[in-house]
Protein backbone atom coordinates (compact mmCIF):
# COMPACT_ATOMS: atom_id res chain seq x y z
CA UNK A 1 0.00 0.00 0.00
CA UNK A 2 1.32 3.39 -1.07
CA UNK A 3 0.05 7.16 -0.36
CA UNK A 4 0.89 8.06 -3.27
CA UNK A 5 -1.68 10.23 -5.01
CA UNK A 6 -4.10 8.21 -7.77
CA UNK A 7 -3.37 6.78 -10.44
CA UNK A 8 -0.95 4.62 -8.41
CA UNK A 9 1.26 1.61 -10.28
CA UNK A 10 -0.35 -0.36 -7.61
CA UNK A 11 -3.50 -2.35 -8.03
CA UNK A 12 -6.67 -1.11 -5.58
CA UNK A 13 -9.69 -2.82 -4.74
CA UNK A 14 -12.58 -0.83 -3.44
CA UNK A 15 -15.36 -2.51 -1.50
CA UNK A 16 -18.50 -1.41 0.10
CA UNK A 17 -20.05 -2.60 2.92
CA UNK A 18 -22.00 -5.84 2.86
CA UNK A 19 -26.18 -5.16 3.04
CA UNK A 20 -27.45 -7.14 5.20
CA UNK A 21 -29.59 -10.05 3.64
CA UNK A 22 -32.40 -9.12 5.83
CA UNK A 23 -34.92 -6.29 3.76
CA UNK A 24 -35.71 -4.60 0.92
CA UNK A 25 -33.01 -1.93 0.22
CA UNK A 26 -33.71 1.97 0.78
CA UNK A 27 -32.62 4.94 -0.59
CA UNK A 28 -30.42 5.51 2.65
CA UNK A 29 -28.15 2.03 2.14
CA UNK A 30 -27.89 3.50 -2.11
CA UNK A 31 -26.19 6.02 -0.43
CA UNK A 32 -23.30 4.10 0.30
CA UNK A 33 -22.98 1.84 -3.17
CA UNK A 34 -23.88 4.57 -5.67
CA UNK A 35 -21.11 6.16 -3.61
CA UNK A 36 -18.38 3.27 -3.58
CA UNK A 37 -19.68 2.90 -7.46
CA UNK A 38 -18.80 6.49 -8.66
CA UNK A 39 -15.68 6.31 -6.57
CA UNK A 40 -14.52 2.83 -8.36
CA UNK A 41 -15.63 4.45 -11.86
CA UNK A 42 -13.70 7.48 -11.04
CA UNK A 43 -10.31 5.61 -10.23
CA UNK A 44 -10.53 3.80 -13.76
CA UNK A 45 -11.22 6.58 -15.70
CA UNK A 46 -8.07 8.47 -14.18
CA UNK A 47 -6.50 5.04 -15.19
CA UNK A 48 -6.15 3.09 -11.55
CA UNK A 49 -6.56 -0.83 -11.94
CA UNK A 50 -9.44 -1.18 -9.80
CA UNK A 51 -12.10 -4.21 -8.39
CA UNK A 52 -14.90 -2.91 -7.35
CA UNK A 53 -16.11 -5.81 -5.19
CA UNK A 54 -18.66 -7.05 -2.78
CA UNK A 55 -21.08 -9.76 -1.62
CA UNK A 56 -24.64 -10.14 0.78
CA UNK A 57 -23.77 -10.83 4.59
CA UNK A 58 -25.73 -13.87 5.43
CA UNK A 59 -25.25 -15.01 8.78
CA UNK A 60 -26.07 -13.69 12.58
CA UNK A 61 -29.26 -13.85 14.04
CA UNK A 62 -31.56 -11.51 12.45
CA UNK A 63 -31.84 -13.99 10.09
CA UNK A 64 -31.89 -16.84 11.92
CA UNK A 65 -34.86 -15.23 14.20
CA UNK A 66 -36.54 -14.37 10.51
CA UNK A 67 -36.21 -17.65 9.09
CA UNK A 68 -37.60 -18.70 11.81
CA UNK A 69 -40.66 -16.66 11.69
CA UNK A 70 -40.83 -17.78 8.01
CA UNK A 71 -40.81 -21.58 8.46
CA UNK A 72 -37.75 -21.29 5.85
CA UNK A 73 -34.14 -21.97 6.84
CA UNK A 74 -31.72 -19.49 7.08
CA UNK A 75 -29.76 -20.42 3.85
CA UNK A 76 -32.84 -20.26 1.88
CA UNK A 77 -34.36 -16.93 3.49
CA UNK A 78 -30.74 -15.06 3.12
CA UNK A 79 -30.40 -16.53 -0.09
CA UNK A 80 -33.60 -15.17 -1.73
CA UNK A 81 -32.56 -11.67 -0.31
CA UNK A 82 -29.02 -11.91 -2.02
CA UNK A 83 -30.69 -12.82 -5.17
CA UNK A 84 -32.68 -9.53 -4.49
CA UNK A 85 -29.53 -7.85 -4.65
CA UNK A 86 -28.11 -8.83 -7.48
CA UNK A 87 -31.03 -7.96 -9.15
CA UNK A 88 -31.18 -4.37 -7.75
CA UNK A 89 -27.82 -3.31 -7.88
CA UNK A 90 -27.25 -3.49 -11.50
CA UNK A 91 -30.52 -1.46 -12.00
CA UNK A 92 -29.08 1.40 -10.64
CA UNK A 93 -26.11 1.04 -12.63
CA UNK A 94 -23.82 0.11 -9.54
CA UNK A 95 -21.82 -1.92 -11.12
CA UNK A 96 -19.61 -4.67 -9.13
CA UNK A 97 -16.58 -6.50 -10.41
CA UNK A 98 -17.91 -9.37 -8.50
CA UNK A 99 -21.01 -9.92 -6.07
CA UNK A 100 -20.83 -12.98 -3.75
CA UNK A 101 -22.08 -13.56 -0.27
CA UNK A 102 -20.67 -14.94 2.69
CA UNK A 103 -21.81 -18.75 2.61
CA UNK A 104 -20.38 -19.57 -0.34
CA UNK A 105 -17.20 -22.08 -0.07
CA UNK A 106 -14.52 -19.13 -1.22
CA UNK A 107 -15.28 -17.18 1.85
CA UNK A 108 -16.24 -19.74 4.68
CA UNK A 109 -12.18 -21.59 3.55
CA UNK A 110 -10.76 -17.76 3.72
CA UNK A 111 -12.76 -17.26 6.69
CA UNK A 112 -11.06 -20.30 8.49
CA UNK A 113 -7.43 -19.98 7.12
CA UNK A 114 -7.16 -15.98 8.84
CA UNK A 115 -8.91 -17.60 11.96
CA UNK A 116 -6.42 -20.63 12.24
CA UNK A 117 -3.89 -17.57 10.79
CA UNK A 118 -4.38 -15.53 14.09
CA UNK A 119 -4.87 -18.31 16.42
CA UNK A 120 -1.00 -19.94 15.20
CA UNK A 121 0.31 -16.51 15.88
CA UNK A 122 -1.31 -16.36 19.72
CA UNK A 123 -4.00 -13.53 18.82
CA UNK A 124 -6.56 -15.93 19.83
CA UNK A 125 -6.95 -17.13 24.07
CA UNK A 126 -10.13 -18.70 25.94
CA UNK A 127 -11.64 -17.69 28.95
CA UNK A 128 -14.54 -17.92 31.33
CA UNK A 129 -17.59 -15.15 30.58
CA UNK A 130 -21.28 -15.00 31.26
CA UNK A 131 -23.35 -15.86 28.26
CA UNK A 132 -27.15 -14.64 28.66
CA UNK A 133 -29.66 -17.56 28.78
CA UNK A 134 -33.43 -18.19 28.52
CA UNK A 135 -33.94 -20.72 31.23
CA UNK A 136 -37.85 -21.02 30.40
CA UNK A 137 -36.36 -22.36 27.22
CA UNK A 138 -33.25 -23.95 28.04
CA UNK A 139 -31.35 -22.02 25.64
CA UNK A 140 -28.40 -19.43 25.08
CA UNK A 141 -29.17 -16.11 23.69
CA UNK A 142 -26.48 -14.99 21.45
CA UNK A 143 -26.11 -11.33 19.99
CA UNK A 144 -29.06 -9.81 19.25
CA UNK A 145 -31.33 -13.20 20.85
CA UNK A 146 -30.91 -10.63 23.63
CA UNK A 147 -32.21 -7.15 24.48
CA UNK A 148 -31.69 -4.62 27.02
CA UNK A 149 -29.60 -1.57 28.61
CA UNK A 150 -26.71 -0.42 26.90
CA UNK A 151 -23.91 -0.36 29.98
CA UNK A 152 -22.47 2.67 28.34
CA UNK A 153 -24.94 5.37 28.02
CA UNK A 154 -28.55 3.79 29.85
CA UNK A 155 -30.42 3.63 25.79
CA UNK A 156 -32.02 0.63 24.92
CA UNK A 157 -29.59 -2.00 22.59
CA UNK A 158 -29.29 -5.19 21.34
CA UNK A 159 -26.93 -7.54 22.05
CA UNK A 160 -24.15 -6.84 19.91
CA UNK A 161 -24.35 -3.31 19.64
CA UNK A 162 -25.92 0.08 21.23
CA UNK A 163 -27.74 0.78 17.78
CA UNK A 164 -29.91 3.26 19.46
CA UNK A 165 -27.52 4.86 21.37
CA UNK A 166 -23.52 5.41 21.73
CA UNK A 167 -23.50 2.87 18.73
CA UNK A 168 -20.73 0.50 20.68
CA UNK A 169 -19.71 -2.82 20.23
CA UNK A 170 -20.65 -4.64 23.06
CA UNK A 171 -19.22 -7.94 24.35
CA UNK A 172 -21.56 -11.29 25.85
CA UNK A 173 -22.96 -10.27 29.58
CA UNK A 174 -22.62 -6.42 29.23
CA UNK A 175 -26.03 -5.84 28.04
CA UNK A 176 -28.13 -4.58 31.32
CA UNK A 177 -31.55 -6.51 32.06
CA UNK A 178 -30.97 -8.69 29.71
CA UNK A 179 -34.81 -10.19 28.13
CA UNK A 180 -34.96 -12.71 25.21
CA UNK A 181 -36.28 -11.10 22.21
CA UNK A 182 -37.25 -14.57 20.75
CA UNK A 183 -39.91 -14.99 24.02
CA UNK A 184 -39.46 -12.14 25.94
CA UNK A 185 -38.68 -13.94 28.98
CA UNK A 186 -36.29 -12.23 31.29
CA UNK A 187 -32.96 -13.58 30.78
CA UNK A 188 -29.94 -14.79 33.46
CA UNK A 189 -26.57 -14.54 32.87
CA UNK A 190 -24.58 -18.02 33.13
CA UNK A 191 -20.64 -18.45 32.67
CA UNK A 192 -19.06 -20.74 29.58
CA UNK A 193 -16.14 -20.57 27.95
CA UNK A 194 -15.29 -18.95 25.04
CA UNK A 195 -12.57 -17.81 22.30
CA UNK A 196 -11.28 -14.62 22.33
CA UNK A 197 -9.64 -12.16 19.82
CA UNK A 198 -6.83 -10.31 21.45
CA UNK A 199 -7.46 -6.99 19.65
CA UNK A 200 -6.52 -4.68 22.77
CA UNK A 201 -2.70 -6.21 22.05
CA UNK A 202 -2.81 -4.20 18.67
CA UNK A 203 -3.64 -0.99 20.85
CA UNK A 204 -0.86 0.71 19.36
CA UNK A 205 -0.32 -0.72 15.81
CA UNK A 206 -4.23 0.80 15.61
CA UNK A 207 -2.80 4.28 16.55
CA UNK A 208 -0.56 4.40 14.01
CA UNK A 209 -2.55 2.43 11.80
CA UNK A 210 -5.40 5.82 12.53
CA UNK A 211 -2.25 8.16 11.79
CA UNK A 212 -1.73 6.63 8.49
CA UNK A 213 -5.61 6.29 7.38
CA UNK A 214 -6.51 8.36 4.48
CA UNK A 215 -10.74 8.61 3.62
CA UNK A 216 -13.10 10.57 5.29
CA UNK A 217 -12.25 12.43 9.31
CA UNK A 218 -15.14 10.17 10.59
CA UNK A 219 -13.12 7.22 10.03
CA UNK A 220 -10.04 8.04 12.36
CA UNK A 221 -12.04 9.89 14.92
CA UNK A 222 -14.27 8.08 16.29
CA UNK A 223 -12.08 4.85 16.59
CA UNK A 224 -9.84 7.19 18.44
CA UNK A 225 -11.98 7.52 21.45
CA UNK A 226 -12.43 3.63 21.70
CA UNK A 227 -8.90 3.46 21.63
CA UNK A 228 -8.66 5.58 24.73
CA UNK A 229 -11.18 4.85 26.84
CA UNK A 230 -9.63 1.32 25.92
CA UNK A 231 -9.45 -1.30 23.73
CA UNK A 232 -11.84 -4.95 24.68
CA UNK A 233 -10.68 -8.13 23.42
CA UNK A 234 -13.86 -9.84 20.95
CA UNK A 235 -15.72 -12.63 21.82
CA UNK A 236 -15.36 -14.47 17.99
CA UNK A 237 -17.84 -17.20 18.61
CA UNK A 238 -21.13 -17.44 19.17
CA UNK A 239 -23.42 -19.89 20.47
CA UNK A 240 -26.31 -20.81 17.20
CA UNK A 241 -25.86 -23.33 14.13
CA UNK A 242 -26.05 -20.59 11.80
CA UNK A 243 -22.89 -19.30 10.40
CA UNK A 244 -19.19 -20.62 9.50
CA UNK A 245 -18.34 -23.21 12.28
CA UNK A 246 -15.76 -21.70 14.28
CA UNK A 247 -12.79 -23.90 12.97
CA UNK A 248 -10.82 -27.13 15.06
CA UNK A 249 -8.73 -29.70 14.34
CA UNK A 250 -11.90 -31.08 12.55
CA UNK A 251 -14.10 -28.20 11.46
CA UNK A 252 -17.56 -28.89 12.78
CA UNK A 253 -16.44 -30.47 15.98
CA UNK A 254 -18.13 -27.61 18.24
CA UNK A 255 -21.75 -26.51 18.06
CA UNK A 256 -20.55 -23.10 17.95
CA UNK A 257 -20.01 -20.70 15.02
CA UNK A 258 -18.18 -17.40 14.17
CA UNK A 259 -19.49 -14.44 15.17
CA UNK A 260 -21.10 -12.60 11.92
CA UNK A 261 -18.13 -9.96 12.37
CA UNK A 262 -15.48 -11.86 11.83
CA UNK A 263 -16.58 -13.70 8.29
CA UNK A 264 -18.71 -10.74 7.13
CA UNK A 265 -15.24 -8.06 6.28
CA UNK A 266 -13.50 -11.43 4.95
CA UNK A 267 -15.68 -11.31 2.13
CA UNK A 268 -14.03 -8.38 0.65
CA UNK A 269 -10.74 -10.79 0.06
CA UNK A 270 -12.83 -13.96 -0.94
CA UNK A 271 -14.95 -11.53 -3.44
CA UNK A 272 -12.05 -10.16 -5.07
CA UNK A 273 -10.45 -13.88 -5.43
CA UNK A 274 -13.29 -14.74 -7.12
CA UNK A 275 -12.84 -11.89 -9.45
CA UNK A 276 -9.30 -13.29 -10.06
CA UNK A 277 -10.80 -16.74 -10.40
CA UNK A 278 -12.91 -15.53 -13.74
CA UNK A 279 -10.59 -12.96 -15.34
CA UNK A 280 -7.30 -14.52 -14.29
CA UNK A 281 -4.24 -13.78 -12.01
CA UNK A 282 -3.32 -11.78 -15.50
CA UNK A 283 -6.00 -9.24 -15.50
CA UNK A 284 -6.17 -8.80 -11.91
CA UNK A 285 -4.24 -10.47 -9.13
CA UNK A 286 -6.22 -10.49 -5.68
CA UNK A 287 -3.00 -11.13 -3.08
CA UNK A 288 -1.38 -7.80 -5.15
CA UNK A 289 -3.70 -5.43 -3.24
CA UNK A 290 -4.21 -7.82 0.20
CA UNK A 291 -1.14 -9.19 0.72
CA UNK A 292 2.20 -7.39 -1.44
CA UNK A 293 1.37 -4.23 -2.65
CA UNK A 294 -2.04 -2.22 -3.55
CA UNK A 295 -4.12 0.11 -2.63
CA UNK A 296 -7.59 -0.60 -0.66
CA UNK A 297 -10.36 1.54 0.04
CA UNK A 298 -13.69 0.87 1.89
CA UNK A 299 -16.59 2.55 1.44
CA UNK A 300 -18.81 2.18 4.30
CA UNK A 301 -21.79 3.14 6.62
CA UNK A 302 -21.10 5.59 9.30
CA UNK A 303 -22.78 2.69 11.89
CA UNK A 304 -19.85 0.36 11.22
CA UNK A 305 -16.90 2.57 11.74
CA UNK A 306 -15.74 0.68 14.61
CA UNK A 307 -15.66 -2.70 12.91
CA UNK A 308 -13.81 -1.71 10.12
CA UNK A 309 -11.30 0.61 11.71
CA UNK A 310 -10.31 -1.57 14.95
CA UNK A 311 -11.61 -4.74 14.32
CA UNK A 312 -10.83 -5.13 10.63
CA UNK A 313 -7.43 -3.84 10.20
CA UNK A 314 -6.37 -5.76 13.65
CA UNK A 315 -7.62 -8.91 12.40
CA UNK A 316 -5.89 -8.26 8.79
CA UNK A 317 -2.33 -7.17 10.72
CA UNK A 318 -2.54 -10.30 13.09
CA UNK A 319 -3.06 -12.64 9.78
CA UNK A 320 -0.02 -10.98 7.71
CA UNK A 321 -2.85 -9.52 5.38
CA UNK A 322 -2.49 -5.86 4.34
CA UNK A 323 -4.30 -2.52 6.21
CA UNK A 324 -6.75 -0.60 4.11
CA UNK A 325 -5.59 2.85 2.68
CA UNK A 326 -8.70 4.59 2.93
CA UNK A 327 -12.38 4.23 4.87
CA UNK A 328 -14.95 6.26 3.54
CA UNK A 329 -17.88 6.35 6.31
CA UNK A 330 -21.05 8.42 4.90
CA UNK A 331 -23.23 10.16 6.80
CA UNK A 332 -27.06 8.83 7.10
CA UNK A 333 -30.02 9.92 5.13
CA UNK A 334 -33.36 10.95 6.56
CA UNK A 335 -36.90 11.32 5.06
CA UNK A 336 -38.06 14.81 6.08
CA UNK A 337 -35.81 15.21 9.14
CA UNK A 338 -36.60 11.29 10.58
CA UNK A 339 -34.52 8.24 10.55
CA UNK A 340 -35.36 5.84 7.58
CA UNK A 341 -37.47 2.76 9.50
CA UNK A 342 -37.55 -0.19 7.85
CA UNK A 343 -39.82 -1.65 10.67
CA UNK A 344 -41.93 1.64 10.43
CA UNK A 345 -41.99 1.38 6.14
CA UNK A 346 -40.69 5.03 6.25
CA UNK A 347 -38.52 4.97 3.40
CA UNK A 348 -37.51 5.47 -0.24
CA UNK A 349 -37.77 2.01 -1.39
CA UNK A 350 -35.47 0.89 -4.49
CA UNK A 351 -37.76 -0.51 -6.37
CA UNK A 352 -40.25 1.61 -5.88
CA UNK A 353 -38.42 4.34 -7.29
CA UNK A 354 -37.52 2.37 -10.22
CA UNK A 355 -41.47 1.50 -10.69
CA UNK A 356 -42.58 4.97 -10.35
CA UNK A 357 -40.42 5.69 -13.63
CA UNK A 358 -37.40 7.62 -12.39
CA UNK A 359 -33.93 7.17 -14.21
CA UNK A 360 -31.59 6.09 -11.76
CA UNK A 361 -29.05 8.69 -13.41
CA UNK A 362 -31.09 10.89 -11.25
CA UNK A 363 -30.55 9.40 -7.77
CA UNK A 364 -27.20 8.86 -8.61
CA UNK A 365 -26.32 12.31 -9.17
CA UNK A 366 -28.14 13.62 -6.37
CA UNK A 367 -27.19 11.35 -3.60
CA UNK A 368 -23.70 11.60 -4.91
CA UNK A 369 -23.45 15.14 -4.74
CA UNK A 370 -26.28 16.23 -1.93
CA UNK A 371 -23.71 17.22 0.87
CA UNK A 372 -20.52 16.23 1.85
CA UNK A 373 -20.08 12.39 1.86
CA UNK A 374 -19.69 11.98 5.40
CA UNK A 375 -22.58 14.36 6.53
CA UNK A 376 -25.83 13.47 7.43
CA UNK A 377 -28.28 14.54 4.64
CA UNK A 378 -32.13 14.84 4.26
CA UNK A 379 -33.74 13.11 1.21
CA UNK A 380 -36.61 15.61 -0.04
CA UNK A 381 -38.80 15.32 -3.46
CA UNK A 382 -38.78 18.98 -3.65
CA UNK A 383 -34.70 19.35 -3.16
CA UNK A 384 -34.53 16.10 -5.43
CA UNK A 385 -36.86 17.94 -8.23
CA UNK A 386 -34.75 21.26 -8.24
CA UNK A 387 -31.28 19.92 -8.31
CA UNK A 388 -32.17 17.80 -11.21
CA UNK A 389 -34.44 20.52 -13.09
CA UNK A 390 -31.75 23.12 -12.20
CA UNK A 391 -28.25 21.13 -12.56
CA UNK A 392 -28.63 18.14 -14.64
CA UNK A 393 -31.05 19.70 -16.91
CA UNK A 394 -30.80 23.52 -16.38
CA UNK A 395 -27.29 23.43 -17.17
CA UNK A 396 -25.35 20.23 -17.84
CA UNK A 397 -28.49 19.27 -20.30
CA UNK A 398 -28.88 22.21 -21.50
CA UNK A 399 -25.36 22.91 -22.74
CA UNK A 400 -24.76 19.69 -24.42
CA UNK A 401 -28.10 20.00 -26.26
CA UNK A 402 -27.63 22.94 -27.43
CA UNK A 403 -23.74 22.22 -28.61
CA UNK A 404 -24.67 19.08 -29.90
CA UNK A 405 -27.67 20.29 -32.07
CA UNK A 406 -25.99 23.11 -33.69
CA UNK A 407 -23.03 21.08 -35.11
CA UNK A 408 -25.18 18.55 -36.42
CA UNK A 409 -27.70 20.85 -38.22
CA UNK A 410 -24.39 22.85 -39.52
CA UNK A 411 -21.83 20.75 -39.89
CA UNK A 412 -22.94 17.31 -40.07
CA UNK A 413 -21.06 16.64 -36.60
CA UNK A 414 -17.81 18.02 -35.50
CA UNK A 415 -16.60 20.92 -37.42
CA UNK A 416 -12.95 20.90 -39.14
CA UNK A 417 -10.76 23.05 -36.26
CA UNK A 418 -8.70 22.65 -33.60
CA UNK A 419 -9.50 23.53 -29.85
CA UNK A 420 -8.90 26.96 -28.26
CA UNK A 421 -6.38 27.55 -25.92
CA UNK A 422 -9.27 28.92 -23.25
CA UNK A 423 -11.58 26.06 -23.82
CA UNK A 424 -8.69 23.89 -23.44
CA UNK A 425 -7.26 25.17 -20.49
CA UNK A 426 -11.04 25.16 -19.01
CA UNK A 427 -10.95 21.56 -19.67
CA UNK A 428 -7.89 20.69 -18.14
CA UNK A 429 -9.03 23.12 -14.88
CA UNK A 430 -11.83 20.32 -14.73
CA UNK A 431 -9.57 17.74 -14.92
CA UNK A 432 -7.39 18.69 -12.30
CA UNK A 433 -10.33 19.61 -9.95
CA UNK A 434 -11.63 16.18 -10.65
CA UNK A 435 -8.36 14.32 -10.04
CA UNK A 436 -7.77 16.35 -6.24
CA UNK A 437 -11.51 15.55 -5.50
CA UNK A 438 -11.02 11.91 -5.75
CA UNK A 439 -7.38 12.14 -4.28
CA UNK A 440 -9.56 13.97 -1.21
CA UNK A 441 -12.14 11.21 -1.26
CA UNK A 442 -14.69 13.68 -2.25
CA UNK A 443 -17.26 12.49 -4.60
CA UNK A 444 -19.46 15.75 -4.08
CA UNK A 445 -16.34 17.56 -5.62
CA UNK A 446 -16.09 15.23 -8.32
CA UNK A 447 -19.32 15.96 -9.57
CA UNK A 448 -19.08 20.05 -8.81
CA UNK A 449 -16.04 19.87 -11.02
CA UNK A 450 -18.14 18.72 -13.77
CA UNK A 451 -21.17 20.68 -12.81
CA UNK A 452 -18.69 24.21 -13.04
CA UNK A 453 -17.12 22.40 -16.42
CA UNK A 454 -20.87 22.42 -17.77
CA UNK A 455 -21.68 26.37 -16.30
CA UNK A 456 -18.62 27.27 -18.47
CA UNK A 457 -19.81 26.04 -21.38
CA UNK A 458 -23.23 27.96 -21.53
CA UNK A 459 -21.13 30.65 -20.12
CA UNK A 460 -18.86 30.30 -23.66
CA UNK A 461 -21.58 29.66 -25.89
CA UNK A 462 -23.49 32.68 -25.06
CA UNK A 463 -20.99 35.00 -24.81
CA UNK A 464 -20.04 33.89 -28.43
CA UNK A 465 -23.15 33.16 -29.85
CA UNK A 466 -21.96 30.90 -32.76
CA UNK A 467 -25.86 31.10 -34.74
CA UNK A 468 -24.36 35.29 -35.12
CA UNK A 469 -21.05 33.74 -36.68
CA UNK A 470 -21.88 31.67 -39.29
CA UNK A 471 -22.32 33.91 -41.64
CA UNK A 472 -20.17 36.94 -40.52
CA UNK A 473 -17.08 34.79 -39.84
CA UNK A 474 -17.65 31.16 -40.42
CA UNK A 475 -14.37 29.91 -39.60
CA UNK A 476 -14.21 31.87 -35.77
CA UNK A 477 -18.34 29.95 -35.71
CA UNK A 478 -16.44 26.39 -36.45
CA UNK A 479 -13.95 27.21 -33.89
CA UNK A 480 -16.47 28.36 -31.27
CA UNK A 481 -18.68 24.73 -31.96
CA UNK A 482 -15.47 22.60 -32.07
CA UNK A 483 -14.49 24.19 -28.45
CA UNK A 484 -18.49 23.27 -27.41
CA UNK A 485 -18.16 19.86 -28.70
CA UNK A 486 -14.55 19.51 -26.64
CA UNK A 487 -16.38 20.27 -24.09
CA UNK A 488 -19.42 18.20 -24.15
CA UNK A 489 -16.79 15.23 -24.32
CA UNK A 490 -15.10 16.34 -21.35
CA UNK A 491 -18.79 16.21 -19.49
CA UNK A 492 -19.21 12.96 -20.80
CA UNK A 493 -16.00 11.69 -19.30
CA UNK A 494 -16.39 13.18 -16.00
CA UNK A 495 -19.80 12.48 -15.55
Amino acid sequence: MSHDEFPTNAPAVVTCGLPYANGDLHVGHLRTYVGGDVYARALKTLGQETAFVCGSDMHGTPVAVNAEKQGVSPEEFALDWHETYKETFPRFDVDFDNYGHTHDETNAEMTKSIVRALDEAGHIYQKEIMVAYDPAEDQHLPDRYVEGTCPYCGEKARGDECDEGCQRHLEPGEIEDPVSSITGNPAEYRERSHKFFEVSAFEDYLSAFLDRLEGTSNARNQPREWIDSGLQDWCIPRDMDWGIDYPGEDDGETDLVLYVWVDAPIEYISSTKQYTDRVGSDSYDWEEPWRDEGEIVHVIGRDIIQHHSIFWPAMLNGAGYNEPRAIMASGFVTLGGKGFSTSRDRAVWADEYLEEGFHPDLLRYYLATNGGFQQDVDFSWDKFRDRVNTELVGTLGNFVYRSLLFAARNYGGTPDATVSEEVNNRIAKAVSEFTDAINDYSIRKAGNAGIRLAQFGNEYIQRNEPWKLTDADPEQARQVIYDCVQLAKALAVIF
